[in-house]
Order: C-alpha cells, then sequence, then structure tokens
C-alpha cells in the first residue's frame, strides 16, 4: 500500500502583485496580494519586506484592473531596460493592508524620531572620533530596525558604535555606506531649474553623463551652473543630447567654405538649436544666415562638410542666443582634467629646472623621437597605437 500524503497544494495561476515604492532610498518591489479592488483615493499600504513591516506606496495606482497590475513583469522589465546592474526594482515581499489614517499618523511620528536618532548617532561617531558623515536615518515602521545612512572615504570600522546604539534604542541597528549620488538623492531639494531634484523625484536609473555632452549643450562650462547637488555633471544633460546630435549633424563645421546670399565666406560659429550659422567673408565681415540659405562648398582640412559626431568639433566657438560669440576652447582648458600626454608635448621648456645642457639635450632628442614616430604614423605604421604611444628609440 502506498502511504497518503493528503490533498496537494493548489497552485495559484493567476497571482496577484503590485508594485510598490518603499523605503527612504525608494526601493520598489512586486508584492503579493489577494485584494479584488484597488482604491484610487489611498495609495499608501503597508508591506512585508525582508527588512520587516513597512509602509509603502503603490506605483500606477491607476493601472489595476480587478486588483491585478495590467502590465506584466516582462513588460516592466523592458520599460527599465533589462535587469542590469542599474536594475531599480529591488526585492518584494508581500502585502498587509491599506494604510490608515492612524498609520500614516505613526509614521510622521517614526520620522520625527528617525532625525532625533540621526543626531544622536552623530554625537557618538564625533565622541568616537570615527571617519564619517551622517547623512539620513530611516525607523522602519513595524520599529524592528533602524537605518542609518553615512558617507566616508573609505572603510569604517563602526561595530562598537552598532553596539552602543543598540544599547540606547534596544533594537537593531544597520548602517550602510552610500555614495554621492545617494547623499543627493537624500537630502538634495530644489534645483537651478525650478524643479525638485531628478533623482529624489523620479530617476532611478542614474546612467553615465560625461563632458562631451556639456560642451555640446552649454554656451558655458562653469562647474558651478552644470554640476548638481552631488558635485557631478547634471543628470537633465543626457536628456537631451540625441536631439543635440541630430541637429548638430545637418551644420556645417568651423572654416568650412560656404555660399551664402552675399557671397562666399568661412563658418565662424554656429547656433545648434536654431539652426543659424556666422559666415565671415574676405573682408573679415560676419552675418547670420539660416541653415537653408547656404550652401557648403569646401570642407576645412579636408574632413566631411557637416558637424556630424566628431568629439573634436564639440568644443568650437557657439552663439549664445543673447550675449553673441562667447568662449572658445581656450578658455575652457582650465575646467578640464587634462592628463598629462605621455611624450610630454604640452610640457612648458620654460619651466623646467635648468641642469646646464643635459635638459636641452634630452628636450631636442625627444623632440626628434616625436617627429619620427609622427612619420611613422602618417606613413601608415600599424605598430603605433595607444600601446606604443610616447615610446622612444634610443639613439
Amino acid at each position: 500500500m502506498t502511504k497518503y500524503e493528503g490533498p496537494k497544494p493548489k497552485v495559484q495561476k493567476n497571482k496577484k502583485m503590485m508594485l510598490v515604492r518603499y523605503g527612504r532610498m525608494g526601493f520598489m518591489g512586486w508584492f503579493s496580494h489577494n485584494e479584488s479592488h484597488i482604491p484610487l483615493v489611498n495609495s499608501h499600504v503597508v508591506i512585508k519586506t525582508r527588512r520587516g513591516l513597512e509602509l509603502g506606496e503603490l506605483i500606477g495606482r491607476f493601472n489595476y484592473r480587478a486588483g491585478q497590475f495590467k502590465n506584466t513583469t516582462e513588460q516592466v522589465d523592458e520599460y527599465f531596460g533589462g535587469k542590469g546592474r542599474d536594475y531599480p526594482l529591488a526585492e518584494g515581499g508581500a502585502f498587509d493592508r491599506f494604510a490608515t489614517h492612524e498609520d500614516l499618523m505613526e509614521q510622521k511620528h517614526l520620522e520625527v524620531s528617525a532625525a532625533e536618532e540621526a543626531k544622536c548617532c552623530d554625537k557618538f561617531i564625533r565622541d568616537m572620533n570615527l571617519p564619517m558623515k551622517v547623512v539620513d536615518s530611516e525607523h522602519l515602521f513595524g520599529g524592528e530596525r533602524i537605518v542609518i545612512y553615512f558617507t566616508s572615504s573609505g572603510r569604517v570600522d563602526f561595530r562598537d558604535l552598532v553596539r552602543r546604539l543598540a544599547r540606547e534604542y534596544q533594537t537593531r541597528i544597520e548602517l550602510r555606506q552610500i555614495g554621492s549620488r545617494d547623499e543627493a538623492k537624500l537630502v538634495s531639494d530644489f534645483e537651478s531649474c525650478g524643479q525638485e531634484c531628478c533623482c529624489r523625484r523620479f530617476l532611478k536609473i542614474l546612467e553615465p553623463v560625461n563632458m562631451r555632452m556639456a560642451k555640446l549643450q552649454k554656451a558655458t562650462l562653469d562647474p558651478s551652473k552644470i554640476s548638481g547637488h552631488c558635485g557631478r555633471l547634471k543628470c537633465c544633460l543626457r536628456y537631451e543630447d540625441e536631439t543635440y546630435r541630430e541637429l548638430k549633424k545637418t551644420l556645417p563645421r568651423k572654416n568650412a567654405l560656404v555660399k551664402t546670399p552675399k557671397g562666399e565666406g568661412k563658418v565662424a560659429a554656429v547656433q545648434i538649436l536654431t539652426q543659424l550659422v556666422v559666415v565671415q567673408d574676405a573682408s573679415g565681415k560676419r552675418d547670420t544666415f539660416n541653415i537653408e540659405e547656404i550652401e557648403v562648398i569646401g570642407a576645412p582640412n579636408g574632413r566631411s562638410d557637416t558637424g556630424g559626431q566628431d568629439t573634436e568639433d564639440i568644443d568650437d566657438d557657439i552663439i549664445d542666443d543673447n550675449n553673441g560669440i562667447i568662449e572658445d576652447r581656450q578658455q575652457l582648458v582650465h575646467i578640464e582634467s587634462a592628463e598629462p600626454s605621455p611624450d610630454d608635448s604640452g610640457r612648458d621648456d620654460s619651466q623646467r629646472p635648468q641642469n646646464g645642457g643635459q635638459d636641452r639635450k634630452n628636450s631636442n632628442r625627444n623632440r626628434n623621437n616625436r617627429r619620427r614616430n609622427r612619420g611613422r604614423n602618417q606613413d601608415g605604421d600599424n605598430r603605433s597605437g595607444p600601446d606604443n604611444q610616447g615610446r622612444t628609440n634610443g639613439a
């Protein structure tokens, strides 16, 4: 006889899920529930996560039908670009209940307590002389844990600090080290555009932003104007980068020969958004024309007629809508993190120590070697490349 194992558990085919944002860092996750209706007026819910009982907020509360989120998990993953390194969805959990008025009032009291706990932790850090700075703290809704976020230039041994805080509050303490971008997400408020910081309001995937985007879009590269609260380049520079690159393709390069209604001349500057071109004639007089009014008859130095996506031409003169032609590339060198070239070609000989004729001989020999290597590169030497740049051959 076979042993009776009892009824098998029923498999729930269509498991209802809701998308919830929770925590001070704005985590998102899928939470299972059995509700047949999602109210539109109450967007706060009490959920159970790996950290404990927390208060969260529904995402897309108008996107539910009979309690089921309309979009599948695969569609949400595709919306965020797949499960890569910056995938914003964290571990989910289970839905407990919709938050009541008393739950919301309790959450406000916990936020006040969290601010006091952060001050207490900062006092302990000063007493223990630890190289760390408290940014923010979070007291979970269920009271199971206190999470303290801090920044530091390196690794910190905070075990004694955790024990001291645990004795003070009689609960579990979690210290989490964060970077400059996460710090801006927690404490920043409004940016120079007048809107709340993107990383705090809606932006979850912080893609890299480089100086090329700033050069292409900005009339001035003042670090104080293109840097956000985190000290890095503003994330919004990426929003319009593709549009700027597409518009730049239609514009001629600087110094390109063009034909205008007033005669021939060369391009002195361009304005990407308004598609205007400043042309200088042989007498030095400058006039502004629309891109449709000119015809390119010659490219500078044998390069292509239009700007394209070449980074060498991005930091050329550009026109400000109100102030005319402004800074050129020589005035922008001081804000770039330029690394010394391997062949020391950018070093000023007048600043070198004077050690008789030896330094002069070395300088001449290096100059000759650079000319020799440059000639090899022009002849199509396949060995020239990043690995042997700056390599000199002994006499």
